[in-house]
């Protein structure tokens, strides 16, 4: 199979078997394939998902066959062609319409091939008027040009307002930059930063994360020594900040109540020095395994891992724990960038329930923090409804618990002036992280 057919079969296990991406790319690629047709799936893939809605109007302008009706095989060969001839320049349109053509030989319908012939052909040479969105109520155009359901949309332009979320589609579309966090037990930034920079990577330091490096070509970088020793694991800066935010002291208790794949873990361990003790725990086991395959290449043997589940109360933890760390399920808004499938399996019914789940966790966590302990609470979203609101609701109906300032751990960051306040709302298209908030809330003293 060339990469366009694996690409296809990809998509396929996507739209038909509810797939998500990442875990479609995974079990097709193979070790010894080439970097090339492995950039080259993974564009396609990600293009085709991220931009369905965009690749549909086209389709629609050009095809006599509703988009429903399609064959779902030959849609699929369709959306691929269009975003390769719209979106892909290195690739000539001919290159795109034969591959195509091609493709529909093999799954689809007699005759599909010249169906599939036609409508991308006729696209290639009309191409820049067929790519345009004539469309006149605002939320409709935002929702089309940038492939996101329209309810999303809507309520981002009712919270934040259009320019805002026109910007923010557009970046959700972006291809996030790889972040990586040292590991400071075993090595330094500096360090680290020269080492991968000999490899011919190139790096930079991250803006407000202490410990964290951007790769701009990171291609294949979990191969290098310094990987497998365990000097830097892959973490994106902003779920960096969690830990840094909660600036844990050496021999303190930690308690993480949804710690896969450990990224906070094992931040914390670090950041205290591998002195102390870290109850890191999850609902599945399966996800476990990621925790433990960290800790132990990143050298930390203070984590316990347990199985359990966040909503319920550990009566042998309340009144012990220093530091709580509560990355709270959530509708995984903040991350549209790195899993696109989000846009198309999130429903809007789901963030009431989810905030349910939030309170109800913050509830069971508040027992855990000592007097003057900490709750650090964040999730990978940018509602309100389920950040500032969520914490919120926990203070009016906790008054022994307060929200703690954290101007100590976070140099300024940029259009937020909440830091003092004890929380911060990252947005992917201001800040260039995921958009993710934290808060930290801290128990009164007796």
């Amino acid at each position: 199979m060339n990469s366009r057919e694996i690409g296809l079969k990809i998509l396929m296990d996507i739209k038909l078997k509810g797939a998500y991406s990442n875990y479609a790319i995974n079990k097709f690629l193979k070790d010894e394939m080439d970097v090339k047709d492995e950039n080259l799936i993974r564009e396609l893939v990600y293009g085709v998902v991220e931009n369905c809605l965009y690749l549909d109007h086209i389709i629609s302008k050009l095809s006599k066959v509703k988009i429903k009706k399609i064959q779902p095989a030959i849609l699929e060969i369709l959306r691929m062609g269009v975003y390769q001839i719209a979106f892909m320049e290195k690739i000539p349109d001919r290159a795109a319409v034969n591959e195509a053509v091609i493709l529909s030989k093999k799954y689809g319908y007699k005759g599909a091939s010249g169906f599939v012939n036609g409508v991308l052909r006729n696209f290639s040479r009309n191409k820049e008027s067929l790519m345009m969105v004539e469309e006149k109520n605002p939320i409709t155009y935002l929702s089309i040009m940038y492939s996101h359901p329209k309810w999303m949309v809507e309520r981002w332009v009712d919270e934040y307002g259009y320019e805002f979320t026109e910007k923010l589609c557009r970046e959700n579309n972006n291809k996030p930059r790889l972040n990586i966090r040292v590991n400071r037990l075993k090595t330094s930034r500096e360090q680290l930063m020269d080492s991968l920079s000999d490899y011919g990577y190139m790096v930079y330091k991250t803006k407000y994360a202490k410990d964290g490096i951007i790769v701009d070509n990171p291609i294949r970088i979990t191969e290098v020594k310094e990987f497998k020793l365990g000097h830097f694991t892959i973490q994106d800066e902003s779920s960096m900040l969690v830990s840094q935010i909660a600036n844990p002291k050496e021999d303190s208790l930690v308690l993480d109540l949804c710690s896969a794949p450990g990224g906070k873990s094992t931040h914390m361990g670090e950041l205290m020095g591998n002195k102390g003790r870290i109850i890191s725990r999850d609902i599945y086991d399966h996800k476990l395994d990621l925790v433990r395959e960290n800790f132990g290449r990143l050298g930390i043997d203070i984590i316990e891992i347990e199985i359990f589940n966040a909503l319920d109360l550990d009566k042998s933890m309340v009144g012990k724990v220093d530091y709580c760390i509560l990355d709270a399920p959530c509708s995984g808004l903040g991350i549209i960038r790195r899993k696109p499938d989000i846009k198309w399996n999130r429903k809007e019914e789901d963030i009431r329930g989810l905030k349910e789940i939030q309170i109800n966790i913050l509830n069971i966590a508040k027992h855990y923090v000592r007097p003057g302990g900490t709750i650090i609470y964040s999730t990978c979203t940018i509602g309100r409804e389920e950040n500032v609101d969520v914490v919120n609701e926990f203070l009016k109906d906790n008054k022994e618990f307060r929200l703690s300032g954290f101007e100590d751990s976070v140099d300024s960051i940029e259009n937020i002036d909440t830091v003092k306040d004890g929380y911060v709302q990252l947005f992917p298209h201001i800040h260039g992280t995921d958009g993710f908030f934290i808060a930290r809330i801290q128990k009164k003293n007796d």
